[in-house]
């Protein structure tokens, strides 16, 4: 059997939604990050031309981009974006797994929190809000290390409100502990 591939069907994409961003306040004093990012998927080759588009008309043409691999399944080594070729390179023991860095050649380099694409909503929007305050002073991998420490407080906190609503622990006989 063979599959005949129509060219127009690949070209024509559907429109990407809205990228999901945060940055730091134009004229801030720097920090570690600029901003954040809440990618859709895992794939760096579906996900990167409407980043870099939004970009590209933000802070010029960006360059290069480089990831930590380890949350990335496949890093491409370039991905076409409207009207040029934006370079992938990745480092897996020099960059933060949980940041991604952007490079142009006209306007510098920033670095963005990369929130993984599973996220709870509040989760990302809490990420994103700390990713871009001005002067922040954690790194990416500290941010998401501070989230998941709120997080499992929370649920803690959840587990023994439940505890103490429903009556404390039930004794093996069905009685109250």
């Amino acid at each position: 059997m063979t599959a005949t591939i129509d060219r127009v069907i690949i070209s024509e994409r559907a429109p990407s939604p809205p990228v999901r961003l945060s940055f730091t306040p134009a004229g801030s004093p720097p920090g570690l990050l600029d901003g954040a990012w809440w990618p859709r998927s895992r794939d760096l080759f579906r996900e990167l031309p409407a980043l870099i588009a939004v970009l590209d008309a933000r802070w010029g043409r960006i360059t290069h981009v480089t990831v930590n691999p380890t949350y990335w399944p496949v890093v491409p080594r370039k991905v076409p974006v409207a009207g040029h070729t934006v370079h992938v390179g990745w480092f897996a023991e020099e960059q933060d797994p949980n940041k991604l860095i952007l490079l142009s050649y006209t306007a510098g380099r920033w670095d963005l929190l990369v929130i993984p694409p599973e996220t709870h909503p509040a989760a990302a929007a809490r990420l994103m809000s700390a990713a871009a305050t001005s002067g922040g002073l954690l790194t990416a991998s500290a941010l998401m290390t501070s989230e998941h420490t709120t997080h499992d407080a929370q649920e803690e906190l959840w587990r023994e409100e439940d505890w103490e609503t429903d009556g404390g622990a039930v004794s093996a006989n069905g009685g109250r502990a």
